[in-house]
């Protein structure tokens, strides 16, 4: 049965709480990043075209980030396995997790119907949240084009 989007996060109100696998092993919490700003962007398969480039552009920019005091996270529901592979292979500084249940990416609406080729299914929705040193949302990106994005998250943590 096919799953509806939570409703669409607000800025200002707190982060759905999560615990993930994560790439090489163990998990990731929001709870890790208590204190820092996380830039949370989902992403619908790893080491396809537009993941690629989005994963390329926010480990080039990855310094920069840290500079500002905000971590990123990739999310998918890639199985860790893949994970591990597409960072290997393209070299990523990004720290990558997965959500194979769905809940963690329906909590934050990156998960629901869309359609390609005439053709509906459901799945991850490629959208970014920003969340702050306290856990509150500071921004949402709720539909991204990968050109450019990483750049513009960028400068709005500045």
């Amino acid at each position: 049965m096919a799953r509806k989007p939570s409703p669409e996060l607000a800025e200002g109100t707190a982060a759905p709480a999560f615990t993930l696998p994560r790439d090489g092993g163990g998990t990731v919490s929001l709870k890790d990043f208590k204190g820092r700003k996380l830039v949370l962007y989902f992403y619908p398969k790893a080491d396809t075209t537009g993941c690629t480039r989005e994963a390329l552009d926010f480990t080039r920019l990855r310094p920069k980030f840290s500079r500002a005091g905000a971590a990123i996270l990739g999310v998918s529901a890639d199985p860790v396995p893949a994970l591990d592979k597409f960072k290997a292979k393209h070299d990523l500084a990004i720290d990558l997790a997965t959500d194979e249940t769905h809940k963690m990416l329906t909590a934050y609406g990156a998960w629901g119907e869309k359609s390609m080729y005439g053709r509906t299914f459901m799945g991850v929705i490629r959208k970014t949240v920003l969340i702050g040193e306290t856990g509150k949302i500071l921004h949402v990106w709720p539909k991204v084009k990968v050109d450019g994005h990483a750049d513009e998250v960028l400068a709005a943590i500045r």
